[in-house]
């Protein structure tokens, strides 16, 4: 394949170049080149080498609604629980305001934070027991924000499933509450995979969560060694992360070298304070953008050069939705 000098890009007639993608009008890139070669080695590549990680909380989950609600967290939505003892709600709101602020603060290198992350969720685990609870209370929670997941988000679902794309929707929160808010919006397909953190019982008791621990700053592909997800995904060295925290672009942490990795990160917070960060860290900055129009357009073009290739055609001149 030759090269175009001036642009730096391949002397190529289907390459596609970021202006011709209209998802992407509007998104924030601080380094366009490397991003349009990672998009055209994921549609030469094609699906059998895809694999996509995804937060859920405020990622596949909307940071706000049109009407102005609030979303709940997957572990908002366990707290919620009625059932719930007041002295539970008292201790974890405790913790909560002790480690929240440590967890997000600028001035704190990422390795001082672990520890006490791990303190945070040992001490949840351990509030997290002794006293009987219903799953069946998560689910009636969770029916109400089912309808609060990013704009084709069940089209998303359906292009990765259509294209036998796994999806590790990877969440330092109650896996409880995603898988429920999943299956109750019927997009728990069977390429999907949650990795978080479970509760667990004894006796008829709620006894903490399952290990291993999932949080925030261990929440990448390492923990998954010797898992069943990390034999199915190991081979897919083209990699789509989305999140919406910087903690979420180290998702695919521990995936071979030579993979290709895009990572997506939605900002809707304190969008100037926080832009240079979060341009620093993912390929996309997408600003209060509420929709999975993004990830779908890749996706559309990946499955497109497909057909292509087992059609024996050339590709459209326009790309529909893009």
């Amino acid at each position: 394949m030759g090269y175009d000098e001036k642009n730096e890009i391949p002397a190529n007639e289907n390459w596609i170049r970021i202006e011709d993608l209209k998802a992407l009008q509007g998104s924030r890139i601080l380094h366009p080149t490397r991003v349009e070669r990672i998009i055209n080695e994921f549609i030469q590549g094609g699906p059998e080498r895809m694999q996509m990680v995804s937060d859920f909380d405020y990622t596949i989950t909307k940071q706000r609604t049109d009407d102005g609600g609030k979303v709940l967290s997957s572990f908002g939505i366990f707290n919620a629980c009625k059932s719930l003892p007041d002295t539970f709600k008292a201790e974890t709101d405790k913790l909560y305001h002790i480690y929240r602020p440590i967890e997000i603060d600028p001035h704190m290198a990422k390795d001082d934070k672990v520890k006490y992350m791990i303190e945070w969720w040992t001490k949840s685990s351990e509030v997290t027991s002794g006293f009987p609870f219903d799953q069946t209370e998560i689910d009636d929670i969770a029916s109400k924000f089912k309808h609060a997941l990013r704009d084709r988000t069940h089209e998303l679902f359906e292009d990765l499933q259509r294209m036998q794309i796994p999806l590790l929707v990877f969440s330092a929160g109650l896996g409880n509450s995603v898988v429920s808010v999943l299956k109750q919006a019927d997009i728990m397909y069977p390429n999907v995979k949650v990795v978080s953190n479970f509760l667990q019982y004894r006796d008829g008791l709620l006894d903490g969560f399952q290990q291993p621990m999932i949080h925030t700053f261990n929440k990448n592909e390492t923990v998954l060694d010797g898992h069943e997800y990390y034999d199915l995904v190991h081979s897919r060295d083209h990699i789509i992360v989305m999140g919406d925290s910087l903690g979420d672009a180290d998702m695919a942490s521990g995936v071979p070298s030579s993979s290709h990795i895009l990572k997506i990160g939605f900002l809707f917070d304190h969008v100037e304070a926080n832009m240079e960060k979060y341009m620093n860290t993912f390929d996309i900055v997408l600003v209060d953008d509420q929709t999975m129009d993004v990830p779908r357009a890749l996706l559309e073009l990946i499955e497109k050069q497909k057909l292509k290739l087992k059609n024996g055609g050339s590709p459209p001149a326009q790309l529909s939705s893009l």
